[in-house]
């Protein structure tokens, strides 16, 4: 168990948070909530250790183990992917190498009697019952489960760490901590970087395997499925409820009604006492009643409504421009890497107005197929765009491509044409850039934050072809919402890459499977077809 008792902090005279007290639980599946900025990561850094507080303590048990996952993070790049996962295993294997030289140590001294001696006696003996009471473990074939369930191949183990892109290199710190079995994981944001089989995996181990976590996520599905309680920092305290999200917000929503009652009540008693106080002040007969009510209004505690954020993201297309029957049409299409073949002879056409999902592990070739579509890269076979088609095309990197030397208004200004030059301050108020915030740099704004400036971006010309690949990366839960809202009713063709089951759930009509260098076309809303894989996955981890 760990206590988290009376915690502050502060930052430059304003405070994040005080007197936040709560107590987790063995076992307890946690979300941390709350809105951008309300100090959830602060919270979640104390708890590991990573930063202090001003006030307050963290308090658990001496052999209590606590492992972190941060939204970012550095790796060293010094050995292969299998070497570094093992890594989460290096104290029992540094207690067995200690228990070996001393085991050695004691077979060459002959000075039995010596205080050394028995020194050596009481270490070995002392590390042999931690050691020995470790449950036995095929330490390779855990490390194999993990790195396969986060979506390795069998021959990526032993390539180099150096060789994969930040967020794989992610997936190893995270196979690493699910590794060491800790008493507590503490996760921001784990899904970001991994793909819907990934995902359900990674679930799926914290759900069965795992002990105590506390996870902060925009990823609705994945809090819904793994959670059974709910932390939200607000207004700098919290709030803790015995519930998963969904189940959250509907106690929220309740627990704002009662709190507009009671404040408009108190009110109401407040006025009343007024009301009193002016009409009989100075009366003889009244004066104690009247200096009873002032004491009582000035000891009087206002009730505060909890804030609600109303910043919205208001995000409509403009309408799209009328493009040939099939937008997309894609014949007998290979692509190679080398020796390594991503995809090959896929076959299929997009109808003009249809929105399609790709979905299949990372590797698999989404990315490589839009980049083909696009004629980014050579592949042989032929990628045809149809008569009259505009695209508009978002990539995972898309926010990495601003220029962090320009403004915010910079950003825009530099791409706007006619009309829309007169708009700018409007349109990047509805994406929640307001007042001074458009003369920000771009390099003083957050993931997210440069993830909305590149939507602004897309959204300057009318398109009727819309690709996005990851889109929602860094996008609160909010952001998210109104997004998924206005793709609903975009009259374009849409292809969409995302992880975020959530939010591709009611989105397409028809699903493009990337597997064993095929491209599989599913006839199904991504729905069902997710509900598919999850049963045919789960029967393949064998977690449960």
């Amino acid at each position: 168990m760990i206590s988290v008792d009376g915690l502050a902090v502060e930052f430059s005279g304003q405070t994040l948070f005080e007197g936040v007290s709560f107590v987790v639980n063995e076992n307890d599946k946690i979300a941390l909530m709350g809105k951008n900025g309300a100090g959830k990561s602060t919270m979640m850094k104390i708890i590991a250790g990573e930063q202090k507080p001003n006030r307050g303590k963290v308090n658990f048990p001496k052999d209590y183990v606590i492992a972190y996952l941060p939204q970012h993070l550095l790796t060293e790049d010094d050995c292969t992917v299998f070497e570094e996962t093992s890594k989460a295993f290096k104290e029992i294997f540094s207690m067995k190498e200690e228990m070996d030289l001393i085991n050695k140590q004691l077979e060459t001294r002959t000075d039995y009697e010596s205080e050394a001696y028995m020194k050596l006696i009481e270490n070995v003996s002392e590390l042999g019952e931690k050691f020995y009471s470790i449950e036995e473990i095929n330490y390779d074939a855990e490390v194999e489960m993990a790195l396969k369930g986060l979506g390795f191949r069998r021959e990526d183990f032993t390539r180099q760490t150096s060789e994969f892109s930040g967020g794989w290199r992610m997936r190893i710190e995270l196979a690493k901590i699910l590794l060491q079995k800790p008493d507590l994981i503490l996760l921001d944001e784990p899904t970001n970087h991994i793909d819907i089989e990934s995902v359900i995996w990674l679930e799926q181990f914290l759900i069965h395997k795992a002990k105590a976590v506390i996870v902060i996520s925009h990823d609705r599905t994945f809090i819904d499925n793994i959670t059974t309680r709910t932390i939200e920092v607000t207004m700098g305290r919290i709030y803790d409820y015995k519930a998963n999200y969904s189940h959250y917000l509907q106690l929220r929503e309740d627990r704002r009604v009662h709190q507009l009652k009671a404040h408009a009540e108190q009110q109401k008693l407040i006025a009343d006492n007024m009301v009193f106080i002016e009409r009989f002040k100075g009366t003889y007969s009244k004066t104690n009643q009247v200096n009873s009510r002032e004491r009582m209004l000035e000891k009087l505690k206002i009730i505060e409504i909890d804030e609600i954020d109303t910043s919205a993201l208001r995000l409509r297309f403009p309408p799209s421009p009328r493009s040939g029957d099939y937008p997309i049409t894609v014949k007998e299409v290979s692509k190679n890497y080398g020796a390594i073949e991503v995809f090959k002879d896929a076959s299929f056409s997009i109808s003009r107005g249809e929105k399609v999902t790709f979905v299949g592990r990372n590797g698999e070739g989404k990315s490589t197929m839009i980049k083909a579509i696009l004629n980014e890269i050579k592949v042989a076979g032929t990628c045809e765009l149809g008569h009259n088609v505009k695209v508009g095309y978002f990539a995972q990197n898309q926010a990495s491509l601003l220029d962090t030397e320009l403004t915010i208004f910079q950003t825009v200004d530099e791409v706007a044409t006619g009309e829309v030059r007169t708009q700018i301050k409007n349109l990047l108020g509805g994406f929640m850039f307001r007042g001074d915030d458009i003369d920000k740099k771009v390099s003083m704004l957050s993931g997210g934050e440069k993830t909305r400036l590149a939507m602004v971006k897309l959204l300057l010309e009318p398109v009727n072809l819309l690709i996005l690949d990851e889109p929602t990366n860094h996008l609160d839960l909010k952001s998210k919402d109104v997004l998924k809202e206005a793709l609903k009713n975009y009259d374009g063709t849409l292809v969409l890459v995302s992880h975020d089951r959530d939010f591709l759930g009611g989105l397409s009509e028809k699903v493009f499977e990337f597997k064993d260098k095929r491209v599989i076309e599913h006839f199904e809303s991504i729905d069902a077809f997710l509900e598919r894989n999850r049963i045919q996955n789960l029967k393949e981890l064998d977690l449960k």
